[in-house]
């Protein structure tokens, strides 16, 4: 929601981010003509939203619905809970700094729009949360382009370990590789703040994201913490391939999950 307590708020908060954006206006962006296309159109939609904003459950119906609807093919939701609702009444459990941080980056490529629902469309268009069909026309679009890069993630799960191999193919020039800890689906019961009284239904959550600096040959292994009760069923791991400088996201992908073998 816009609101003008709130912008106050993210104006002070910009201040105290420290971290250099990954946007840069005055960087080079490649045109698409320019870059060979070696992987399949995919969509990754971030939803920056929060418990203490009332405009913001219609937006996680949405995004919940796309995911559900979009089936197998290659769209991927990211819910980040934004932590500056906090302030004015209510807690949100899944809020994390950081992600008001990556919201703050984009911000930078979008004339310095922060709000929630706000969704960031492949690292480069943005969209009020809960528009539908602006959302569902630029899933269809980037579904029928060509992808520069394409990412593949295999992961073995050792208790609370995960060993996840990775491996780009195509374009990956000034990026990184981004790895979300995703829960598909959460309950929470509000009582304070502008949702105070309802049972909010949250889809996609990211509980962690981590970023990792590509090797050159751009293939390696990485291993991450997996939160408590981390299962194959109810939680995902999604990668993206972002420019750092740009904010761009080049190629996504779900990594394909197994357990470890046992030691003897």
């Amino acid at each position: 929601m816009k609101n003008p307590i709130i912008a106050t708020i993210c104006t002070l908060a910009v201040c105290m981010l420290s971290a250099a954006a990954f946007v840069d206006k005055k960087a080079p962006v490649k045109n698409k003509k320019d870059l060979p296309a070696t992987g399949s159109g995919f969509a990754v939609l971030e939803l920056f939203t929060s418990e203490g904003c009332s405009s913001c459950p219609p937006a996680d119906e949405v995004l919940a619905r796309v995911q559900k609807e979009a089936g197998d093919k290659p769209v991927y939701v990211l819910a980040y809970h934004v932590d500056y609702w906090n302030r004015l009444g209510w807690k949100d459990v899944f809020s994390k700094p950081e992600y008001s941080k990556r919201q703050y980056q984009y911000s930078r490529q979008f004339a310095g729009q922060v709000y929630t629902p706000q969704v960031i469309f492949n690292g480069r268009a943005e969209f009020v949360g809960s528009d539908e069909p602006a959302i569902n026309a630029a899933i269809k679009e980037a579904l029928n382009t060509p992808a520069p890069a394409s990412l593949n993630l295999q992961g073995k799960q050792s208790s609370a370990k995960l060993d996840l191999d990775y491996q780009v193919t195509g374009d990956a020039a000034n990026s990184q590789l981004m790895i979300a800890v995703v829960q598909k689906h959460a309950l929470s019961v509000v009582k304070k703040g502008e949702n105070a009284g309802r049972t909010l239904s949250h889809a996609q959550i990211v509980h962690e994201l981590y970023a990792i600096d590509l090797p050159a040959g751009k293939k390696g292994t990485k291993q991450i913490d997996l939160p408590v009760g981390f299962n194959s069923k109810d939680w995902e791991i999604i990668g993206l391939i972002q420019n750092s400088e740009t904010g761009l996201i080049t190629a996504a992908g779900r990594a394909s999950l197994s357990a470890a073998a046992p030691t003897l």
